[in-house]
């Protein structure tokens, strides 16, 4: 199984990256972010609790999260490997995510992480804020709260995975296909390197 991080803070394009990814190379979407906006969309305890930390700009509680990716794996036993998106986020994720997988016979072959400049970002968002229905897209100051929340709790996942030498850094600006084109070049060496 060949199970793959794409990293990147809020608007670095994640999402449209998945998608050709996912098509590429066959793996199921694990998009936790997806996963709390489909609770929140049919109003789930769940989701009206995850709301109220998503509307501050804060994290979902990290039980709540791997509880959810627990049994998102559970529902997609014969997956030839999964590309999270947007997980995990803090470093206490990303430790459980790793014994979550342990226990599974398991692990994560590469972390790709889209690097894109702060101001560039915002745009980004403000501009997918007009037509997303995302709440947390459409304030300047909610975004700028979800970068420094990014900042401090996030990017220490980078360094985690640093020390296990499957962190790469992409970067995210530049048309779609440039981008997808990096991308796949960096996991074609990493499944060279597992094969």
């Amino acid at each position: 199984m060949f199970n793959l991080i794409l990293f990147g803070p809020p608007g670095s394009g994640k999402g449209t990256q998945s998608e050709k990814l996912v098509d590429k190379y066959g793996l199921v979407h694990l998009s936790t972010g997806n996963l709390l906006r489909e609770e929140i969309k049919s109003e789930t305890p769940l989701g009206l609790e995850a709301k109220k930390f998503i509307d501050k700009g804060q994290l979902v509680p990290d039980e709540v999260v791997i509880g959810m990716v627990d049994s998102y794996f559970d529902k997609h036993k014969d997956a030839r490997g999964f590309l999270f998106d947007g997980f995990p986020r803090t470093v206490a994720q990303a430790e459980a995510l790793d014994k979550l997988l342990e226990l599974k016979k398991n692990g994560i072959a590469a972390v790709l992480a889209l690097e894109v400049g702060e101001e560039e970002l915002i745009a980004r968002l403000l501009n997918r804020g007009k037509t997303s229905g995302r709440s947390d897209d459409t304030d300047e100051a909610v975004i700028r709260k979800r970068f420094s929340v990014y900042s401090q709790e996030t990017s220490p996942v980078a360094e985690h995975y640093r020390k296990q030498d499957k962190f790469h850094s992409i970067k995210g600006e530049g048309s779609v296909d440039a981008i997808f084109d990096a991308l796949s070049s960096a996991i074609d060496d990493r499944l060279n390197v597992n094969s």
